[in-house]
């Protein structure tokens, strides 16, 4: 992390890495990618829906055959 932990905060953080069972370092990778990818998914979330598509060519037959003759 590139945020400069106090000695609280790192004594908090080696108790849950080692109840993961793994290294202090291992753990704040991991919590590090898992916030970046939680960034992602809202970034992602933000972008509009692309436009709908148009219907194919049995699309529209059905459509036509669907339609009342006038």
């Amino acid at each position: 992390m590139t945020k400069q932990m106090s000695e609280g905060q790192r004594a908090y953080e080696a108790k849950r890495a080692a109840k993961a069972g793994m290294s202090l370092d291992k753990w704040l990778l991991s919590k590090e990618r898992e916030r970046q990818e939680a960034e992602r998914a809202r970034e992602k979330a933000k972008e509009p829906p692309p436009p709908p598509k148009k219907p194919g060519f049995f699309g529209r037959l059905i459509e036509r055959a669907s339609k009342p003759i006038e």
